[in-house]
């Protein structure tokens, strides 16, 4: 089974989401920080990081920079609601040395389950 882990300081975003993936048969967890997705990474390894990128704190920039080195094979698909972000986000995922998707909230579930998809058969 596929191990997705889901991190949004939006308690309500972050749940739905681990809902839908848990729902598609996904075994989904999920983080409200940056800090405690990184502890959580460390015991159940993700296939699938699903990440916002403006959080409290340690931002998703910097904890997708961390699930880079720790987890190599681990996919990753940033989320953001500022459009403003962006271009920055789509840059940053550009400069990481594997493909990161880029996705804006609020997004249609079977727009996000399509992207987690095909970013797993990469792996």
């Amino acid at each position: 089974m596929q191990r997705v882990l889901v991190v949004d300081d939006e308690y309500l975003v972050a749940d739905t989401l681990t809902l839908v993936f848990t729902k598609s048969g996904f075994d989904a967890r999920t983080a409200y920080s940056a800090d405690r997705a990184l502890e959580m990474a460390r015991e159940i390894e993700p296939h699938l990081l699903l990440c916002d990128i403006t959080m409290p704190g340690k931002d998703g920039h910097a904890l997708v920079d961390e699930i880079s080195r720790e987890f190599p094979a681990c996919r990753i698909i940033v989320l953001t609601g500022f459009y403003s972000n962006l271009h920055g986000v789509r840059e940053q995922a550009k400069r990481l040395p594997r493909p990161v998707s880029v996705l804006t909230k609020p997004c249609q579930p079977d727009e996000l389950l399509r992207e987690a998809a095909a970013m797993l058969a990469r792996a």
